[in-house]
């Protein structure tokens, strides 16, 4: 599947150590983050934020830079039933004692923004992500399972939109219909989600994803059951385009995704 470059903007090095050290800022925030970190057609920011969680915590270095990198993980999609089974399974390599300091700032990271209401919590998420939520998406309501949300974000040429689903949101079965070129490109901008195929296998999708939907595929797309989700929709230019809106996604079936 392939992956848009999302450039890691970091300016931590700067801020801190700009005027005392500013080659190491310059290797901090240029080359680490602006150039390791983003190079996400090898490995996902939420595969790195695994990895390097797990280096931190091997080192037992659980200060604010673990708490930072904690924050960045839950930020790119890991939830809190994952993080824990990471640094449990990390624990039996790194050290009992280890795996106990990671875990209560873990627990204090996952627990932020825990019983806040949907609003609150949508104002959390959108701090997250670089477009904007918009407003709700009440002109195809009744083709979402959940709230979702849309952004216009380019209306010429190539229209572009940021569509964001709240925990447990997808929308209907459908497909896109064109007498000539038509179709759609997603990319994730945050949180976690699914796209899946009818007859196909659901594809996970976290930020920097790419999925094209051509014409006459049967298709959903939508956020998993515990995570925010956004991604900017692309509408390729075409002749005679239209949506076929169908059934919604079986909620056993939808239920299976974790």
């Amino acid at each position: 599947m392939a992956k848009s470059q999302v450039k890691v903007q970091q300016t931590a090095g700067h801020d801190v150590l700009g005027e005392f050290a500013p080659e190491f800022a310059h290797l901090n925030d240029n080359i680490l983050f602006g150039e390791v970190w983003s190079r996400n057609d090898l490995l996902s920011m939420r595969d790195r934020s695994i990895v390097t969680v797990v280096a931190l915590m091997s080192q037992g270095l659980t200060d604010s830079s673990f708490r930072h990198h904690l924050e960045f993980a839950k930020k790119n999609g890991v939830t809190k039933t994952e993080i824990a089974e990471i640094l449990t399974h990390a624990a039996f390599y790194a050290g009992w004692p280890k795996a106990w300091a990671a875990f209560r700032m873990a627990k204090e990271v996952w627990a932020e923004n825990a019983d806040s209401t949907t609003d609150t919590s949508l104002d959390a998420y959108a701090q997250t992500i670089i477009f904007p939520v918009g407003k709700p998406n009440d002109a195809y309501a009744k083709y979402f399972v959940g709230q979702s949300y849309l952004a216009p974000i380019v209306t010429e040429g190539v229209p572009v939109a940021n569509v964001t689903f709240e925990p447990g949101c997808r929308n209907n079965w459908h497909i896109h219909k064109a007498n000539k070129g038509g179709g759609q490109t997603l990319i994730c901008v945050g949180g976690r989600g699914y796209y899946q195929e009818w007859g196909k296998e659901p594809i996970e999708m976290n930020p920097g994803d790419v999925i094209y939907i051509p014409t006459g595929v049967k298709h959903w797309h939508g956020a998993a059951p515990d995570s925010w989700f956004s991604h900017l929709a692309m509408e390729i230019p075409g002749e005679g385009c239209s949506n076929e809106w169908l059934e919604p996604v079986n909620d056993e079936d939808y239920s299976k995704l974790k």
